[in-house]
């Protein structure tokens, strides 16, 4: 395993907890344990704090950030350069005031391409170009936004590229602070936070779900990106790349979820790709509910193209023995049960892992959390997939009304308890359960188009030893990956 570049300082994911003294750690996304000699303990005080770092210290370094334990340190300032040339590739089909404010914010510091996707009035895009220097490619007709990045891409000769949408606003402290980055060879990529940008001074309802739901923003954590990873995957309206890394280029054949499949296939060929909010870009969103539905539509219709290219990866959710298991009692009504489950679940945990100084309610929350989680991941593949059935199935079994409700109102509702959006519980839960729905509803149409119904059917997983990190629901893919 390739180490860690030299001078490179990690923070503890928020999810680590340590036992026995420091020297057993659990966390990260899936749940993993590691136990540490005393060197190792020292080796990971000297990468979080400071002191000489060995090459040792660096590879056990690499190891705990393979594992989403750690997250290499963003340098200060954006850091030092590290020499590596990058030239921004700009895809846009009309929409030339937005081009205009993208290229003002990228500057003229780096050398910007823009490729005309087939416009309608190709003078005005020219026009703006020209305007902030800019080297402009023309395509005769529209090949969706993968191809035109593809041959912007074709005519650079930058070991990076950064790719920025025409609707994006990008300041050049996002290049300072990510390039710096691939210092690490490993690295293929790294993507910055993707937020909404406000509409008006008073946000309306779409606004404020937006700034909380936005398909394009990954969120406040960091952490490493691909397929059964926290974040599985990142959008490409804006992310640095190392041109090698991108052999192949975007798939033509997507027009939509073409970003999720270059991500993927870059992890496959082994190079690492990482989110950093800490770098945020500005993105227009839509502006009206019929919009943003309409767009939520479209993203769905990627799964079963994304799921013949890539099996078994696009599940909407994964599902393992025990604690789905605990979640069924649970929505049966039969809470002894459940918890009589948990119990033993916790027990046959506790064995696997005795000697390392976890405490068995630990182990316990670990089992609940596990089972809570499922029936998240459970009702959210239910609202997306399945709503009409919801009210038919209660009409038929009245005593499901309850479990009903519990899977419908679960996702919402632990969403909004762990983000706070600027939005109450009601109007939350609905524009979720709307949100869903249209996504679903573009899963559907792209399945039945396509015969290929790999996104309609939840995978089942082995058993992993402890749930020591939460999942997260993927928006686009709409998988939930529950340890």
């Amino acid at each position: 395993m390739t180490p860690l570049p030299e001078g490179v300082r990690l923070d503890l994911d928020p999810s680590v907890r340590a036992f026995r003294g420091g020297s057993v750690l659990t966390g990260g996304f899936p749940g993993r344990l590691v136990t540490l000699t005393k060197e190792g303990m020292r080796a990971v005080a000297r990468l979080t704090g400071g002191g000489p770092v060995s090459e040792a210290d660096r590879r056990l370094g690499r190891r705990l950030v393979t594992a989403g334990m750690a997250h290499p340190r963003l340098a200060g300032d954006g850091g030092s350069d590290p020499g590596a040339s990058v030239t921004v590739v700009v895809p846009v089909r009309d929409r030339s005031p937005s081009l205009d404010r993208c290229l003002a914010a990228l500057g003229d510091a780096v050398p910007v391409v823009v490729v005309d996707d087939g416009s309608h009035d190709p003078g005005a895009v020219a026009a703006v170009c020209a305007r902030h220097g800019a080297r402009l490619l023309r395509r005769p007709r529209s090949g969706g936004p993968g191809a035109a990045r593809n041959d912007g891409i074709d005519v650079l000769d930058s070991e990076l590229v950064a790719l920025v949408d025409s609707d994006c606003t990008a300041e050049g402290v996002w290049l300072e602070a990510l390039t710096p980055m691939f210092a690490d060879p490993d690295l293929g990529a790294a993507a910055p936070r993707v937020r909404p940008r406000r509409h008006g001074a008073a946000p309306s309802v779409l606004d404020r779900f937006a700034d909380a739901r936005s398909p394009l923003d990954m969120g406040r954590e960091r952490g490493e990106v691909g397929p059964g990873r926290k974040i599985r995957y990142v959008p490409t309206t804006a992310l640095v790349a190392r041109r090698t890394a991108m052999a192949g280029g975007f798939d033509p054949d997507l027009r939509v979820g073409e970003d999720v499949d270059l991500i993927w296939r870059m992890c496959d060929a082994g190079h690492r790709v990482r989110f950093e909010p800490a770098v945020t870009v500005w993105h227009d969103e839509p502006t009206t509910w019929r919009a943003w539905f309409g767009r939520r539509f479209r993203y769905g219709t990627s799964g079963a193209p994304l799921a013949r290219r890539h099996p078994g990866r696009l599940a909407p959710v994964e599902l393992r023995a025990w604690p789905s298991a605990i979640a069924a009692a649970g929505l049966g009504r039969h809470p002894a049960v459940a918890g009589a489950m948990v119990l033993v679940w916790g027990a046959l945990t506790a064995r696997s892992v005795r000697g390392r100084g976890i405490p068995f309610v630990v182990v316990l929350r670990w089992g609940a959390a596990a089972a809570g989680w499922t029936t998240v991941g459970l009702g959210r593949a239910l609202t997306m997939l399945a709503a009409p059935a919801v009210p038919l199935a209660i009409g038929l079994r009245p005593r499901w009304t309850l479990a009903g409700a519990a899977l419908v109102l679960a996702p919402p509702l632990t969403e909004w308890w762990k983000k706070r959006p600027a939005l109450d519980p009601v109007r939350w839960s609905l524009c979720c359960i709307a949100d869903d729905v249209s996504y679903g509803a573009g899963v559907w149409a792209g399945c039945v188009r396509s015969r290929s119904f790999g996104p309609l059917l939840p995978a089942l997983r082995a058993r992993q030893w402890a749930a020591v990190a939460d999942p997260v629901f993927d928006a686009t893919t709409g998988a939930v990956a529950v340890v």
